[in-house]
């Protein structure tokens, strides 16, 4: 069965740096774009990127310039590298399949 299993959020400072992984098993990982979401408490869920079978990637403006997706294909795992981290960035962070699948979240937490 498709299984997506985030990891890397934890609590960091205003103006630091966490990646977020996301380990996916159950389908053929390089046959599917990928997204990462998320949610801060009292608001919808967002889109924050996305990257293509080709590797082609889009992101929100509100991290653009900060956040990079990325993917390793031969190790069914996607990656979403956070630079400068604000507190408007706190939320539980979503790996996503396409437009069905999702993972259990990761909490990201910015404050100092």
């Amino acid at each position: 069965q498709v299984q997506l299993v985030e990891s890397g959020g934890g609590l960091v400072q205003p103006g630091g740096s966490l990646r977020l992984s996301c380990a996916a098993s159950g389908f053929a990982f390089g046959s599917y774009g990928m997204s990462w979401y998320r949610q801060a408490p009292g608001k919808d869920r967002e889109l924050v990127a996305t990257i293509s079978v080709g590797g082609g990637t889009n992101y929100a403006r509100s991290v653009k310039g900060r956040f990079t997706i990325s993917r390793i294909n031969a190790q069914n795992t996607v990656y979403l590298q956070m630079n400068s981290l604000q507190p408007e960035d706190t939320a539980v962070y979503y790996c996503r399949r396409s437009l069905d699948y999702w993972g259990q979240g990761t909490q990201v937490t910015v404050s100092s």
